[in-house]
């Protein structure tokens, strides 16, 4: 693994892996140099299959890739059989020929990786304290308002007391400018949320902020809270303002970064 990836720091139990991939190590040229795996961004195809197997060599099984759409699928295999082919936590199929439309994955079996693509939306890997089950969530602002997160605590079928979330890097509370209906989104369902939003710009007393600064941070600790998940560790990279992370809002043409976690 190169040597500059990042392994969460979070009390995982011991047959818990996980990591998160970050620009370097790859293969693909600017403006995706180097690390890519996504196929859907334009990069050179034969690069993107060149940095899957560099990632492929330190993962037990080829990843569970999704097409994400910014919602609160998810991909969850009955709790009695594993695998896939089961039934997501919103009622569609998955199939295992097939990549899932989705935006969180859940395994309950050893060896298989669940994967999220992510460059300033939030990447979420979760994990529960006996080491039976883990889930990898994306969680933009639309996602994380509809409550892909509650989703996938829901679709782990374990104790939200005994469940621990690790928030990867996203983009920071310094950075993420969003208009006052993506703050209303969210204050509309959890009040608490208010403290995740500053005004971007000062205004006047008697004019409201046109434009807010979120903290997605803030915002995926109070969603998880609400559920009863309050083991959360992470947070704090910024995507925006660190160079060895993939923006797309500092560079709408670039690559994502891989968050992954799997059981022994």
């Amino acid at each position: 693994m190169p040597p500059d990836w990042i392994t969460p720091d979070w009390p995982a139990p011991a047959n818990v892996r996980a990591l998160m991939t970050n620009r370097s190590g790859g293969v693909s040229q600017p403006p995706y140099a180097t690390f890519n795996p996504a196929s859907h961004v334009g990069d050179d195809p034969a690069a993107v299959a060149e940095n899957r197997h560099i990632l492929r060599q330190c993962l037990p099984a080829e990843p569970l890739w999704l097409n994400q759409v910014h919602g609160c699928e998810v991909v969850a295999p009955p709790f009695e059989k594993g695998g896939l082919g089961g039934v997501s936590a919103t009622g569609s199929q998955g199939h295992a020929a097939t990549i899932p439309t989705a935006d969180a994955a859940v395994a309950f079996q050893p060896g298989e990786v669940r994967a999220v693509l992510t460059a300033d939306c939030l990447p979420v890997l979760f994990c529960d304290e006996a080491g039976t089950v883990v889930a990898a969530a994306h969680a933009g602002w639309r996602g994380l308002a509809g409550g892909v997160l509650e989703a996938t605590v829901a679709a782990m079928r374990a104790p939200p007391e005994r469940i621990l979330a690790w928030l990867g890097a996203a983009i920071g509370p310094n950075a993420f400018e969003v208009g006052g209906e993506v703050r209303e989104a969210f204050i509309s369902q959890h009040p608490l949320a208010g403290v995740a939003f500053r005004p971007a710009l000062p205004g006047t007393l008697d004019e409201a902020p046109r434009k807010w600064l979120a903290d997605l941070y803030a915002l995926a600790r109070i969603r998880l809270a609400a559920v009863g998940v309050n083991q959360v560790y992470g947070g704090g990279l910024c995507t925006f303002n660190d160079p060895r992370f993939y923006s797309y809002r500092r560079e709408p043409r670039t690559g994502r970064m891989a968050s992954v976690i799997w059981m022994d």
